[in-house]
């Protein structure tokens, strides 16, 4: 029953998203519908536009699932050209603007998707990075007991020379005792505000002479070391700066075609929604370009 609703989904989603292309010789036929065929260009368009929920799925379900709707697509087509429905107004506007955006696909990638180069990307990292303030991380460790008095009794032995790690692994209640209290590295906002100040305020090598009281018990914490936080490695959010270097060459794009083209909205409210995304975009907000749904991704 699952995977019939999937493929009902999957010609849905292909029904309403796959569009004829041009065939070119070496396009082969892998399905026929009567005297209709479906090539493979048709197959890989209907396989790039299932519906996200296939994402997931093998290369080859995903190719049964999109010839599926690729088919219910042909039959429904046939039925409605012997309707004529291809000849109605509301038609033939819907098909205009398909082709306007298909177009507006196409030059965006060509003009964006193709043209943005790794040099770019691995450039507007750097940019990014170098404009970054510098954020204080630290190296911490602790020991977590219940009562005031316990605190006050381990802060004792480490004031007599005991080790802080064996403290921990003998007394805290924490999950982390094992590995003698330590956390690891963070900054500011990571942990309760109590906790922070206490930390952030020790020295290297340093532990806290009072125990410090959170709603998770009384700690004593010890600052291993201190560093400016690291910036994440260009691979981690290689994706993100492409995205942002695809949508300044979109915005630049778009600004041109202003210049050559005047744009001219008779709504009033329409008017004014419309200037103030395009101030935003131009301010370098958060505001994402005004490109349809469809538009091609990376």
């Amino acid at each position: 029953m699952l995977r019939h609703k999937l493929f009902a989904t999957a010609a849905f989603a292909v029904a309403i998203s796959l569009q004829v292309p041009a065939f070119a010789q070496d396009d082969p036929v892998v399905a026929k519908v009567g005297k209709l065929e479906i090539h493979q260009s048709e197959l890989d368009i209907a396989v790039q536009n299932l519906d996200p929920q296939f994402a997931q799925l093998p290369d080859d379900q995903k190719k049964v699932a999109a010839l599926s709707g690729a088919i219910d697509v042909k039959l429904l087509a046939s039925e409605a050209q012997g309707e004529k429905l291809q000849d109605s107004d509301d038609f033939k506007k819907r098909m205009a603007y398909i082709q306007d955006r298909e177009l507006h696909n196409a030059y965006f990638r060509k003009h964006v998707v193709d043209a943005t180069t790794d040099a770019e990307v691995k450039a507007r990292y750097d940019k990014e990075i170098a404009s970054l303030p510098k954020q204080e991380e630290i190296h911490a460790a602790h020991i977590l007991v219940k009562t005031e008095d316990e605190a006050k009794a381990i802060i004792a032995k480490l004031d007599k020379g005991e080790d802080f790690a064996k403290l921990a692994k003998e007394n805290s209640q924490d999950s982390n005792k094992d590995d003698g209290g330590d956390l690891g590295w963070f900054g500011h906002g990571r942990m309760v505000p109590e906790f922070e100040t206490a930390a952030f305020a020790l020295k290297k090598g340093e532990y806290t002479k009072t125990p410090v009281k959170t709603q998770f018990g009384f700690h004593v914490i010890k600052l291993e070391d201190t560093r400016v936080a690291p910036p994440p490695p260009f691979e981690q959010v290689q994706d993100q700066v492409k995205q942002l270097v695809m949508r300044d060459k979109y915005v630049a794009i778009i600004d041109q075609a202003k210049k050559t083209e005047a744009v001219d909205i008779v709504d009033p409210a329409l008017k004014k929604g419309y200037d103030d995304v395009s101030k935003m975009q131009q301010d370098g907000g958060d505001a994402a370009p005004a490109a349809p749904a469809e538009a091609p991704k990376p």
